[in-house]
């Protein structure tokens, strides 16, 4: 009777499991097959290709040219990434290979503090000491990506540090032991293995920093035109949506035009996390 009990037991924990993880993949198609249907009006009227590449955003006209708003996005987060991917790597590689246990300790919880700030608190700062303050460079991508590269360090800096750790000992001895200083061991072994957890945590870190709206939106100028330089105004899609959601009612077409542009922002962030799960089994497949 006992094994009876235990085998029942563990049946019913399995499939209360199971039905968990299958409410969360039922709840990600339901929002993508939501967001789809609403956007199915624009589709059919502008098609794909007139709403990605144009670049005309006029709603009382009926046009919908998502192509700066686009641009708007990869511009904020490109100049993110060539801030934050250089830091976080080197100083994850700081935490993982080089800082002593006790200054790891105390650095961690700092990571972990910054990974918690709202991001209002982000935007109210890159308001007052870049945007407007000391720095005084003005609302622009530039702005928005050096306050986009500050929150998303935490991040690939804790995944980065993560997969430094699963590097194998007896594969760092060994190259020590062949007469490798600590930084010819770093960037022979550590970071070459360690090649496919550094783009999983970048992919991870930036899937995030594609839905950033507030800090954003806040310094980044909101102008619906392509940005040409660092210097120039961008109107990312985050902060579209947050600007205009209330005025859809009054205007035909624009609720679909808002909600196609979630869609674009779903879609890129879905891709994003399963290219990174994709490289993280690949990863511990290649040392297990």
């Amino acid at each position: 009777m006992l094994i009876i009990g235990r085998r029942s037991a563990d049946r019913l924990t399995t499939t209360l499991m199971y039905l968990a993880a299958s409410f969360v993949v039922a709840g990600v198609l339901v929002m993508g097959a939501g967001l789809l249907i609403k956007s199915w009006p624009i589709l059919e009227t502008n098609g794909l290709s007139g709403l990605l590449f144009s670049s005309a955003w006029r709603p009382s006209q009926g046009e919908f040219g998502f192509f700066p708003f686009i641009m708007g996005t990869l511009w904020v987060t490109g100049i993110a990434a060539l801030i934050a991917l250089p830091i976080s790597i080197l100083t994850a590689v700081y935490l993982a290979e080089y800082a002593h246990p006790r200054v790891r300790s105390i650095l961690k919880p700092f990571m972990d503090v910054l990974a918690g700030i709202p991001s209002v608190v982000f935007g109210v700062w890159g308001i007052l000491v870049l945007a407007i303050g000391g720095f005084n460079i003005g609302f622009n991508v530039l702005t928005g990506g050096i306050v986009l590269a500050l929150m998303v360090v935490p991040v690939i800096t804790s995944i980065a540090e993560e997969s430094f750790r699963t590097v194998p000992n007896h594969v760092k001895e060994a190259s020590l032991a062949l007469g490798a200083t600590k930084w010819e061991m770093v960037k022979h072994v550590v970071l070459r293995s360690s090649l496919l957890g550094i783009v999983a945590a970048g992919v991870m870190g930036f899937s995030r920093a594609f839905g950033e709206t507030l800090a954003v939106l806040m310094v980044v100028g909101n102008i619906a035109r392509v940005p040409t330089n660092p210097l120039d105004p961008g109107y990312p899609l985050p902060a579209l949506i947050a600007n205009n959601y209330g005025e859809m009612m009054s205007i035909p077409s624009y609720e679909s035009a808002l909600m196609f542009a979630a869609l674009i922002l779903f879609t890129v962030v879905v891709m994003f996390n399963a290219i990174a799960r994709l490289v993280l089994t690949r990863l511990q497949e290649r040392w297990a």
